[in-house]
């Protein structure tokens, strides 16, 4: 059995990024460059934690390897839906007006509750794999809060008022994860389709999201960093299995 704690403490922590919304208000020359090192780096974890560990333990877990990349395209195709739905705001920001940025609280507020039941979900099949699955959503949440701050801040609200709304988003991530481990009997019949699901999940955001940004870049030392940096997300999640705590099962 998962201790409680260990979730709890992993999905806290995926929370607390939404206040790095705050670097926002800092020089954009600054925050630019902290969204093109951590583009890289999230393509590179969410990859990595995709091929490394969602998808082995979800295959060696399934009662066949075609069920478990079965439910991994129907996450490339789920969040291809929710994408072009509640999340198409993140590209048209500046057209949409102030009621928008409630919708996108609802929406953010749906995603970090799955989050939290997807790291429960982990954590029962591995620890190992439950840190990898919380380090690549952590790597992925920072971009997003900024852009989700930047966006609030733009629909009018006050920075204090925006902090405060997306970090109680984020909060949603524990009612997930609580959910996800009290109803326990459910969650064990539906780990292998989740852990597929969230594999496939990853797979789209980095390769329709992170990669296609990570490519408008032309300066070829910016470049270099972006391959080292990219392969370093890779390398992380690689040792988390290698070298993290023993599978809890």
């Amino acid at each position: 059995m998962v201790d409680l704690t260990l979730i709890l403490g992993a999905v806290i922590l995926v929370s607390l990024v939404s206040l790095l919304g705050a670097l926002t208000l800092l020089k954009t020359r600054l925050v630019n460059t902290l969204l093109f090192v951590f583009a890289s780096f999230a393509a590179g974890t969410l990859l990595g934690s995709a091929f490394l560990g969602l998808l082995p333990e979800a295959i060696e877990e399934a009662t066949s390897v075609e069920f478990a990349l079965f439910y991994a395209l129907a996450g490339v195709v789920l969040f291809f839906i929710i994408e072009r739905g509640l999340h198409w705001h993140h590209y048209h920001a500046k057209k949409e007006s102030h009621p928008f940025t409630y919708l996108n609280l609802i929406g953010d507020g749906i995603h970090n509750f799955v989050d939290g039941v997807l790291i429960t979900a982990s954590f029962f099949l591995s620890v190992p794999l439950g840190f990898a699955t919380t380090l690549a959503i952590i790597v992925h949440e920072i971009p997003q809060e900024l852009s989700d701050f930047g966006l609030l801040i733009y629909g009018g609200w006050s920075a204090k008022r925006a902090l405060v709304a997306n970090f109680i988003t984020a909060l949603t991530a524990v009612v997930g994860a609580i959910v996800g481990y009290l109803f326990l009997s459910v969650i064990e019949t539906a780990i292998v389709p989740l852990v597929s699901i969230a594999a496939g999940g990853f797979l789209y955001i980095a390769s329709a999201d992170l990669v296609p940004e990570i490519h408008k870049e032309r300066d070829w030392k910016k470049i270099i960093v972006q391959i080292l940096v990219f392969l370093l997300g890779i390398a992380i999640i690689w040792a988390v299995g290698v070298f993290g705590p023993s599978h809890s099962h």
